[in-house]
């Protein structure tokens, strides 16, 4: 772009530095785009009427803040992410909610560029993306969505795929559509708040179900049946959010088994089920008559999608779910959907699904070596440790010695359903912090729960 001419101020400000601010304003303001041509710079500098080194200067700093790239024998262009990097906002990175269990985020250069491609064909269809949308999705969304699902074995119809927005807001709508005021839902004695929440908001009998190491026992799933005549089991069996246990498949089959003969539905919560490289097929594989299959983005991919792709029971259940969520949601956002569903068609969602499954790998052993001598449970890519305090050990005290540590910390009281919580806490290991933080704060915590005069 060879007639680009910066606007250069007369208030001190080295000029170098002047030139710099000019290339940033004029890629925000769209003047200069990804991949155009800087002027050469003895040309820049002669018709500025100033020192060639003022200008060479001056594009290094530009590339220094990754906003121009150099080619030898080529030129100086303008960066491909350089607009992103202009209009960072860094007000948007003190949003982070620490008490979320969150995967860790790429940092790799590559993949957050392939990542923002995915912006670019959604800038391109903006108008129509701001328009009502299906109460399920697009056919094209849920076409998509069916290729995402085959990666967990689930091969369903069409008919029976919705596009939701977010786990929770789907689990609301069906036990909204399904369950009464006051009739019971079955789920695990330990189990994800978002179930506790939404069953209390509905006036919902919530009954925890004992377990063991492999999840709840069947014995105790059938005995609480029995005697509560349920109308919904809810299960979190993959990666169970806080226990980290994994359902095995001959477990999987007799909870099958059971909600079979006693015609129970069940809510299956596969929110970290695509996250290893071999989890257990789902229950909706073995019971799919009676299960509502929610397979969540906000753990494999990012929670600011604010989607999951939900399998229904039958074509009947979706067009049900259909009319649930479009009376509380009216739609998914169109904008965050049409985003997935290209990070799924060129391959960026599972490039990053493969990130999280390795990094929650690495985290893991960064945990198992700092807390090492404590009593927790974990598991390869789980994103969080769920860690029983020594005796005498207070929740309350922990927190309280925690507090303004970058590491989210949650008491057993929030994922206890009846009874009175045990001195656990879960430890998340994900979201923005770093390997080196991370290792910190494990280790002062463990001094805090072990100390050790050679610590």
């Amino acid at each position: 772009m060879q007639e680009w001419t910066p606007r250069l101020r007369n208030d001190g400000t080295p000029r170098y530095l002047m030139i710099a601010e000019a290339i940033a304003e004029d890629i925000k303001n769209g003047l200069l785009k990804p991949g155009m041509r800087l002027p050469p710079q003895r040309q820049l500098a002669a018709k500025l009427r100033i020192d060639f080194t003022t200008v060479s200067r001056g594009y290094t700093e530009a590339q220094a803040k990754g906003l121009v790239r150099s080619q030898v024998g080529r030129g100086t262009f303008i960066a491909a992410g350089a607009a992103s990097t202009i209009l960072t906002d860094p007000d948007r990175a003190a949003g982070e909610e620490l008490v979320m269990n969150m995967p860790p985020e790429p940092t790799d250069p590559i993949l957050i560029e392939k990542m923002r491609d995915g912006l670019q064909y959604v800038a391109a269809n903006l108008i129509p993306l701001l328009r009502y949308q299906s109460a399920i999705g697009a056919e094209k969304d849920r076409i998509e969505a069916s290729s995402w699902l085959s990666l967990r074995g689930l091969m369903a119809k069409l008919e029976r795929i919705a596009v939701t927005p977010g786990a929770h807001a789907t689990m609301t709508a069906i036990l909204a559509m399904t369950v009464e005021r006051q009739e019971t839902v079955l789920c695990e004695k330990i189990t994800y708040p978002g179930i506790r929440s939404i069953a209390q908001r509905l006036n919902v009998n919530l009954v925890g179900v004992d377990m063991d190491g492999e999840g709840i026992l069947p014995g105790a799933l059938e005995e609480a049946i029995r005697r509560h005549r349920p109308r919904m089991l809810y299960l979190n069996p993959t990666l169970q959010n806080p226990t980290t246990i994994t359902i095995p498949t001959k477990r999987r089959l007799e909870i099958s088994q059971i909600i079979s003969e006693h015609r129970v539905q069940l809510i299956e919560d596969d929110a970290y089920g695509f996250v290893p490289d071999r989890a257990p097929a789902p229950i909706a594989v073995s019971a799919p008559d009676l299960t509502w299959y929610i397979g969540g983005l906000a753990k494999c991919i990012g929670a600011g999608l604010r989607l999951a792709y939900t399998v229904a029971p039958s074509a009947k259940h979706a067009l049900a779910l259909e009319e649930a969520l479009r009376a509380l949601t009216v739609m998914p956002s169109a904008i965050p959907m049409a985003l997935a569903t290209r990070w799924i068609e060129d391959g960026t969602a599972d490039l990053v699904r493969r990130f999280i499954r390795k990094e929650t790998a690495i985290r893991q052993e960064i945990a198992a070596q700092a807390l090492r001598g404590l009593d927790f449970r974990s598991a390869d890519n789980a994103f969080n440790v769920w860690l029983r305090l020594p005796p005498g050990g207070s929740r309350a005290d922990i927190m309280a010695k925690m507090a303004g540590r970058h590491i989210g910390i949650i008491p057993s009281d929030a994922f206890t359903v009846g009874g009175t919580p045990d001195e656990y806490v879960r430890l998340c290991l994900g979201g923005s912090i770093g390997r080196a933080e991370l290792q910190a704060g494990l280790a002062y915590l463990a001094h805090l729960l072990l100390p050790d005069p050679d610590f």
